[in-house]
């Protein structure tokens, strides 16, 4: 056990030279190609019964997602003491391995059939690297009478897949747009509402849904040219845009999608050679809308060459105060430093209804998942149930992630009112209501070959930002033949 901590150590001093600190999903390497190849499920596997007098070890993997800084690791130490002491029956065994090397070390692992029990925090794309090796955990929510009503109903369904459920709602990053009143002000302009199910007021009193149609309206009227012409106006020079009315703020194009045309799964068929492309009509609409908010007669969304402007931020537009609205997740709020140093200041608006007519709201998310492999799934989920509650309370703090459990934000929301004390209570309770609308499934699922796939969708939006003139209809035809390629090479 000595010789394990030592090499644990080790792992740890290169982990910290390798890696950046950071607790955002933003963190994860892209999926894999392939997924691990599956282990048997646990109900086929004998449960290792312990010695008389023994404890059951359960080993929990770190390092496909955050956790892996000094800081981290010395917060995961404490909460595997904690549990350690906290009973007599289960020995808990932390294993840390640098974020570089996760991916290897875990699918060797599982190969070897010397896998952990537990691995996490990881999210979606993380987890996608081994599509069909996590455990359907719903029988031992019910074993252990796990009270699921702590979460809202419509994150537990987040973690409900093909395989069943596949974790519990832990860390989360639900989506808000940020907002810049000074702009709205200057405009004459209602803010963006604050309460799902309230209306937008214009400035003629009428009132309206807070759609794509309504953000539309008014990103057009707040988007402004160096002579202070907004894109609706007559003379408004689209080549000296120096204010945008919307960003979405370093979204994927998956996201913008999923924002505008609601979740999706985007494949079908079960094995290679019947795996098909099936992105909805919703999405192509909604990449549509993008495209024609850069290049359109009144564009309102900044072009790939304006987005990636020094004066612009380099890409991180809202923080440069160059948009008036943003739409991101939570794990935005690490990188506003410029709010602070130039006296500007934002608050949070509900995420739009999409075009099905619903809320198309989107959460990024990170959690713990037991493998099927492991022989003692009771113990690993008692660990789990653990982890995500008692033990979050000082997890989470040390990822920097909002609770899933809405009672325990306050400690979380406190750390956020002292980074920015110009944000008010209304706005962080806009992160609050956004956990009733996560994207399911993800926008980050599993897809076949999904590294291949993932980097065709980057080059699709890549395209998208930077070429003016683009025969959309086909360019988006020749994204979903080369997905059917893709999905079954």
């Amino acid at each position: 056990m000595k010789k394990n901590l030592l090499v644990l150590l080790s792992l740890l001093v290169i982990a910290s030279m390798m890696l950046a600190a950071c607790a955002t999903p933003a963190a994860e390497e892209p999926a894999a190609e392939e997924p691990a190849a599956e282990e048997p499920a646990a109900t086929e596997a004998a449960a290792e019964e312990p010695a008389s007098g023994e404890k059951v070890q359960i080993r929990w993997f770190v390092g496909l997602g955050t956790g892996t800084n000094p800081e981290q690791v010395a917060i995961q130490e404490e909460v595997v003491a904690d549990f350690n002491a906290s009973q007599d029956k289960i020995e808990l065994v932390l294993e840390i391995v640098p974020f570089d090397a996760a991916r290897d070390t875990l699918s060797t692992q599982i190969a070897s059939g010397a896998g952990p029990d537990i691995v996490g925090p990881v999210g979606w794309g993380g987890s996608n690297d081994f599509y069909g090796q996590w455990l359907d955990v719903a029988p031992y929510i019910e074993e252990s009478g796990f009270d699921l009503s702590v979460f809202d109903p419509a994150l537990v369904k987040f973690y409900q897949t093909e395989e069943g459920q596949v974790g519990l709602p832990f860390a989360v990053f639900p989506g808000a747009m940020y907002y810049q009143p000074a702009m709205f002000d200057e405009a004459g302009l209602a803010y963006p509402p604050q309460v799902y199910g309230e209306k937008y007021v214009f400035p003629d009193g009428t009132e309206a849904d807070w759609n794509w149609e309504t953000v539309t309206q008014v990103a057009k009227l707040l988007t402004v040219d160096v002579n202070g012409l907004n894109s609706t106006e007559e003379g408004f020079d689209r080549t000296q845009i120096v204010q945008v009315g919307y960003a979405p703020q370093w979204q994927s194009v998956q996201s913008i999608a999923t924002f505008y045309g609601g979740a999706a799964k985007i494949y079908s068929g079960t094995e290679k050679g019947s795996y098909e492309s099936t992105l909805p009509d919703s999405w192509k609409e909604g990449w549509q809308w993008y495209y024609d908010g850069m290049y359109g007669e009144q564009p309102f969304i900044a072009t790939g060459p304006l987005a990636g402007a020094p004066e612009f931020g380099n890409g991180n537009l809202f923080n440069a105060g160059k948009a008036a609205m943003g739409l991101t997740q939570t794990w935005y709020t690490c990188c506003l430093g410029d709010f602070k140093t130039a006296g500007l200041e934002f608050q949070l608006g509900i995420q739009p209804i999409g075009a099905n007519g619903d809320v198309a709201g989107r959460v990024d998310a990170d959690t713990f998942r037991i493998l099927k492999s492991t022989k003692n799934p009771s113990e690993a989920f008692e660990v789990l149930a653990y982890l995500i509650t008692t033990g979050g309370d000082k997890l989470l703090p040390a990822y920097g992630a909002m609770p899933a459990i809405a009672d325990k934000t306050d400690a979380f929301f406190a750390v956020k009112s002292a980074d920015y004390p110009f944000v008010t209570e209304e706005s962080w309770n806009v992160f609050i209501q956004g956990l009733a609308y996560p994207d399911t499934p993800s926008s980050e699922q599993y897809q076949p070959n999904s590294i291949k796939a993932n980097a065709r969708f980057a080059t699709f939006l890549d395209l998208m930002n930077n070429t003016e003139g683009l025969d959309f209809d086909a360019e988006f035809a020749k994204l979903v033949e080369d997905l059917n390629v893709i999905y079954n090479e």
